[in-house]
């Protein structure tokens, strides 16, 4: 069964083999009821927070489903424009505003990073290094995903302190600068930085090291089994019907079975196996909120 054997609804693909990367369009019937959950702590999303519960707006026009990172969001101001030429999207009192959740399909491991010149040359730098002195570790935010690995390490010792930064620019410059020493982050968020060698993963977050980074440790060889993956999420209402679930997640498993999409993975230094199907998405995510919890402060 395909996406498109659920009644009405409508999908357009297009691909940029030069870029490897591509944009997906499904045009949904209406009305509809529709949210989303997107996780991680650089998550490359557009007019999602619309979908929360309690907001004014629960019915969407279409999904934009594309690659790039936050340059390929620009895709969903064609489809935007396209709706309001159709006069189709959320009415208001100055006209009709097209809704258009677009999100990136990917779950990237993370890590801690150094620049280039930095003098922690290894993960045992660090450690010897965080038990004479203070490290500032450039954060998104407390209670992110980035603060409870800071948190997991204080808790052994580690001298840590976290600074955050909301701006990926100014949290990035912060360790280039020298002006933190450690940089928590995925690993395709800062793919320029390390394709330009002005910086270096010195631990990856991951049961097993990485392919791209075969020299980095990885977390969990040296005792520190902590992983929160950062991953995007297309979710559907509770209660749905699971001949249309199993469409969705069908239609996505053939996504994920092209080459083109194996080869963007790579390109972003993605885990090969981002693709998790619906027989298996809510084990993964409860394990994800379960490990969340475990490390989170206790009030």
């Amino acid at each position: 069964m395909t996406l498109t054997a659920v009644p009405g609804v409508r999908v357009g693909h297009w691909t940029d083999a030069a870029g490897v990367t591509g944009v997906t369009v499904v045009d949904l019937p209406e009305p509809n009821i529709t949210t989303a959950e997107f996780r991680g702590a650089a998550p490359g999303s557009r007019e999602t927070a619309l979908l929360a519960p309690g907001m004014r707006v629960e019915s969407v026009q279409a999904l934009v489903l594309c690659g790039g990172s936050a340059f390929g969001l620009a895709a969903a101001d064609g489809v935007v424009a396209a709706l309001e030429a159709e006069g189709r999207g959320h009415r208001t009192a100055f006209g009709v505003v097209p809704i258009v959740p677009a999100a990136v399909m990917i779950r990237q491991p993370s890590a801690f990073f150094v620049a280039e010149t930095s003098p922690l040359k290894t993960w045992a730098d660090v450690e010897r290094e965080a038990r004479k002195r203070p490290l500032k570790v450039a954060i998104t935010g407390f209670g992110s995903a980035d603060d409870l690995h800071v948190i997991f390490f204080k808790g052994k010792g580690y001298q840590f302190t976290a600074v955050p930064f909301p701006k990926p620019a100014e949290r990035y410059s912060s360790v280039l600068g020298g002006h933190a020493d450690l940089l928590y982050e995925q690993l395709g968020d800062v793919k320029s930085f390390l394709d330009g060698k002005q910086m270096r993963p010195i631990l990856i977050f991951s049961e097993a090291r990485f392919p791209a980074f075969g020299n980095v440790p990885a977390s969990y060889e040296l005792g520190h089994q902590i992983a929160i993956s950062q991953f995007r999420a297309i979710a559907m209402k509770a209660g749905t019907d699971a001949q249309r679930v199993n469409a969705v997640s069908g239609a996505l498993a053939k996504v994920a079975a092209t080459d083109d999409y194996k080869a963007w993975l790579k390109d972003q230094y993605a885990d090969e196996k981002s693709f998790i199907g619906a027989d298996g998405a809510v084990a993964f995510m409860n394990r994800e909120l379960e490990t969340m919890r475990k490390y989170a402060p206790k009030k």
